[in-house]
């Protein structure tokens, strides 16, 4: 199988490919993550990595193009859906990706009902989308602190201003 083979459109494909991944089926720690992953940078691999070593398998929740164009604005997504799938999946540290069209992913969290999740540094424990879903199932929340100096944003910046990394 490629890797494109576990980016699946939602949960029932996932369920459908990974059985034995369903609550109560589990043999090992299932945790979740998700995000646009629109330019995947040294940043989002050091946390796909720590989040990898919460569990035994890592799932990334993806937001869809109509999500991304939604939360993020019209410019966006600069890559497509299947595109940023296939990056993530390239990474070691990611198991599958679910890709989701609404704007949270609260309602992919309930059906997976992963044993972990985890988000990056920017988020307080108490605002995370799905928390309350987690810890009714006894899971856990987990924040993962961001490395300083990466993110999408001041690519996208320094593209537009054309200015290179300053060295």
């Amino acid at each position: 199988m490629t890797s494109h083979t576990f980016f699946f459109p939602d949960s029932l494909s996932f369920w459908n490919t990974f059985p034995e991944m369903r609550p109560g089926s589990r043999k090992g720690k299932l945790c979740f993550t998700n995000g646009c992953f629109d330019l995947i940078h040294p940043g989002h691999v050091q946390y796909l990595q720590d989040a990898r070593t919460l569990c035994d398998f890592l799932v990334v929740g993806l937001n869809s193009d109509q999500s991304v164009a939604r939360i993020k604005g019209l410019s966006r997504p600069f890559q497509c859906q299947s595109a940023r799938a296939l990056v993530l999946l390239g990474l070691r540290s990611v198991d599958a990706v679910i890709c989701f069209d609404e704007d949270t992913p609260a309602r992919l969290i309930e059906q997976i009902q992963p044993d972990v999740l985890a988000k990056g540094g920017d988020y307080a424990p108490e605002s995370v989308i799905g928390r309350d879903t987690i810890e009714k199932h006894g899971g856990q929340t987990v924040i993962i602190p961001f490395i300083e100096g990466f993110s999408t944003t001041s690519i996208v910046n320094r593209i537009q201003t054309n200015r290179g990394v300053t060295v």
